[in-house]
């Protein structure tokens, strides 16, 4: 039986798409026939994405998104009532990590017992809340069937965690609350919720050491994403396979 392809007149919005995992999963999607909303707070990276995208035949544009401010999320909102497209998918990407030793910088002590409160909130207000806004903002816009994924990480697995980078580890830990929150909330609209962790990617923030290629971190995302027979909701994943919240 042949399935029925995903992406015709839908948008697959991702956040933080102007370099790295986004960029990788933006062109992707491209790729599949999705309109891609290029979200970045790099106007200039973002509209290289964009241009890149429909250099390859596919639709895109950036929208400079700043996932934390709320003029630029009712940009995004005024955008998407304009289209009059249903948002098909959904990628949390936009996130930092602060006590990164590849990131920080010297004013960051990234020891839990000295670590200032000042980065912990900021990891909350952009790994966690900033991505609730999101999805709270683009819930009208979503239909049966829309996919949300939320880039997560191991390191906010309860059952693997250890010492180091609490503010990341703490927030990436809230956005799989939410990811259990929202998927119980959109159970009777056949919207699916789910969590990725990409696993330690060669990029910017994963550096070159990282034992992953970007290929390996998208994999999962643009399989959910795009496989029309994908229907799980509410569950934690790294190679398609679910893991231990």
């Amino acid at each position: 039986m042949t399935k029925t392809p995903r992406g015709r007149d839908e948008w697959a919005v991702i956040t933080g798409a102007n370099r790295g995992l986004g960029r990788a999963v933006a062109e992707a999607l491209g790729r599949s026939g999705f309109r891609v909303l290029v979200g970045a707070r790099d106007q200039a990276g973002g509209d290289a994405v964009a241009a890149a995208i429909r250099e390859e035949g596919g639709t895109a544009e950036c929208l400079p998104l700043d996932i934390t401010d709320e003029d630029a999320l009712a940009r995004l909102v005024a955008r998407l009532s304009e289209s009059g497209v249903p948002v098909a998918v959904l990628v949390n990407n936009a996130g930092i990590y602060p006590e990164s030793p590849r990131s920080h910088g010297p004013d960051v002590d990234p020891d839990p017992l000295r670590v200032s409160p000042t980065v912990l909130i900021e990891s909350f207000r952009i790994n966690a809340v900033g991505a609730v806004r999101i999805i709270q903002v683009l819930a009208p816009f979503f239909r049966t069937g829309s996919r949300i994924l939320n880039v997560s990480s191991q390191m906010a697995s309860l059952s693997r965690m250890t010492g180091g980078s609490l503010g990341y580890r703490m927030s990436k830990t809230a956005l799989n609350a939410a990811t259990r929150v929202f998927a119980q909330v959109f159970a009777d609209r056949g919207i699916l919720v789910n969590s990725v962790s990409p696993g330690w990617v060669r990029t910017h923030m994963g550096g070159p050491s990282a034992p992953r290629s970007i290929e390996e971190g998208i994999d999962t995302l643009v399989w959910m994403a795009t496989d029309p027979d994908f229907k799980e909701s509410g569950f934690f994943w790294q190679d398609r396979k679910k893991i231990d919240w």
